[in-house]
């Protein structure tokens, strides 16, 4: 998995989709739901999408941070947190997301999840999507720390990984460097916030965008493989 534009075709459709994301961004997990609804319209909902890592939190302690402490040091105090987190499960409600933002009692650090979607991806490609999708229920909606080696194992194994390799492999350093690499090439490319879509590796669309948009995004990409 690496970042030039040589990737072979998905079957499903004649496009390629990179989502740039952040397993601890709200809007990340929205902006899944927005570009799955835009794939649905345009009949691309089985459509695998290439998950690539970015780090919101670089420094942050193996350990994470206790999660008011952190939204308090990153918005300048509680109420000014809870005034853009109400903002958040308003978007997130629209797209079927219930956030349970209370029942977060510590911000991970999200290195060992991009490790894990890594694993999985390349080997299986197609099981990257509902992987994803696991991550930002276990954060989001029920409050585990997926910086947690176990909680990330039980996640892996729902996805017919081995318990005892996956433990193994995060507990060890393999592919850390590749996540802090990706999250350097991201902002070599201009990327600054999360999520940020690719398509063909040509166009980029930063933000939790509407589906409206995100699907005339789609569309020109489709128009450009298809040929004359």
């Amino acid at each position: 998995m690496n970042w030039q534009p040589g990737h072979a075709k998905t079957s499903m459709a004649p496009i390629r989709i990179e989502a740039i994301i952040d397993t601890v961004c709200p809007w990340c997990y929205i902006g899944k739901k927005r570009l799955e609804k835009a794939l649905a319209r345009e009949r691309l909902d089985q459509m695998p999408i290439t998950w690539r890592p970015f780090l919101l939190n670089p420094d942050m302690p193996s350990g994470g941070i206790d999660r008011k402490l952190y939204l308090s040091s990153k918005f300048g105090g509680a109420e000014s947190a809870i005034r853009v987190y109400k903002a958040i499960e308003a978007a997130g409600a629209a797209v079927g997301i219930n956030f349970d933002f209370d029942a977060i009692r510590l911000t991970p650090d999200s290195t060992d999840s991009h490790r894990l979607i890594y694993k999985v991806c390349a080997e299986r490609p197609a099981a990257g999507n509902d992987l994803v999708e696991d991550l930002f229920t276990a954060y989001f909606l029920d409050g585990r720390d997926i910086g947690d080696h176990e909680v990330l194992t039980e996640i892996a194994v729902t996805h017919g990984e081995d318990r005892t390799e996956i433990l193994d492999y995060l507990s060890g350093d393999m592919d850390r460097d590749f996540v802090s690499q990706e999250n350097r090439v991201a902002h070599q490319m201009g990327v600054t916030g999360v999520p940020c879509f690719l398509f063909n590796s040509r166009h980029a669309l930063s933000g939790a965008q509407e589906p409206d948009i995100l699907q005339r995004m789609i569309r020109l990409a489709r128009q450009e493989e298809t040929p004359a």
